[in-house]
Parts: C-alpha cells; structure tokens; sequence
C-alpha cells in the first residue's frame, strides 16, 4: 500500500497531479480542496494517498490532511459510492462541512454536489451518521466557515491536524478569516 507521496509537482490539471519522485511519474487524483492548496509546479510536494486496486487499473488518491483521507475511505464504504463520487463529494464540500450536513440530516447540501442524488445524498446521510471521523470534525469546526478557512489555511502551510485545531480552537469568536489567520499563526510560533 502507498500511504504517502513526497516529490516534486511536475503537473495539475483538475483533478489530477503528476508528482515526480526520483524520476518517477505518479499520477494521482485529488479533491479540489487540495488542488487548490497545491504549490507552484516544480515544488516539493507531499500528498497523503489510497491505493485502488481494481482488474484494469492501479489508481492512486492523493489529499492535504489525514482527516480528508479518512473521510474519503468513509464514503468508499457507502454502498454505490465509489472513488469518482467520493472525490466529488470531497472538492464539492470540506469535511466540516459534510459533517455539519450529516449531524443535522441535511440533504440539501448533499445533493448540490454535482453527481451527487437525492437518493446517494440520503445512502450518504444514513451511513455516515455517527462515524468518528465526521463526529470529530463537527466538534472542531465551530460556528461558520472562518474555522475551517483558517485550518484549510494552517494545513497548506505545512502545520499538522493537531496543531490546527488547537490553534483554531484558542481564536476568539467574530474574527476575519485574514485576521484569524495572522491570530493562529501566532499562536503556532509561541508553541
């Protein structure tokens, strides 16, 4: 099993990067959350990835945090979801955001994802009730879309799951996403 990927960004095109490791191409496909958060091409990069094997392919899933992996081996486990629909979901909400949608049995903000049914937004919304990985990221986001902006923010800088919520968790309310920004990396260089 590949677990991880570190080289060089050789390419993007949405949704796929090549990353160049030791002379090697890997192409991998990853959600558009981390797509946009990838650095410039011929930069160092470091993806988290899942290996699919399947008779005709090996295919390689390639994401920015551990908790977007989590989420997306969580929704291979839906009955009908497979990887393309999962990666939808994925670049079509955050994982604080589909948690938020699963907590409060939201269909709406399921089926505004593109591929995405009413039907597969309802397998969603009853199979993923109650799983760690979506409980843990509700708890952590907070109210609105600033905690999650700025962990997004914190985790493209290179800073790990746990030092981003616990520097999100430290912020005052009522805070621009700039501001909060500046305020946790503030608190991350004092610890």
């Amino acid at each position: 099993m590949i677990g991880r990927i570190v080289g060089i960004l050789a390419a993007k095109q949405p949704p796929q990067v090549l990353v160049d490791v030791n002379g090697v191409g890997y192409e991998i496909d990853v959600p558009m959350s981390t797509f946009y958060n990838l650095p410039a091409i011929g930069e160092r990069i470091s993806l988290l990835t899942h290996l699919a094997i399947r008779e005709d392919a090996h295919l390689l899933y390639g994401f920015a945090s551990e908790v977007e992996r989590a989420a997306f081996r969580e929704l291979l486990k839906v009955s009908g979801v497979g990887a393309k629909t999962a990666l939808s979901v994925l670049s079509g909400l955050s994982v604080n955001d589909l948690s938020a949608a699963i907590a409060a049995q939201e269909i709406g903000r399921i089926v505004r994802v593109p591929g995405i049914g009413k039907k597969t937004a309802e397998r969603l919304l009853l199979e993923l009730k109650g799983k760690p990985v979506f409980a843990g990221a509700v708890a952590s986001a907070g109210p609105g879309g600033v905690p999650d902006d700025v962990r997004q923010a914190l985790l493209a800088l290179g800073y790990n799951e746990r030092e981003t919520t616990e520097a999100v968790r430290q912020l005052p309310p009522d805070l621009t996403v700039g501001e909060a920004i500046r305020q946790a990396l503030r608190i991350l260089s004092k610890g």
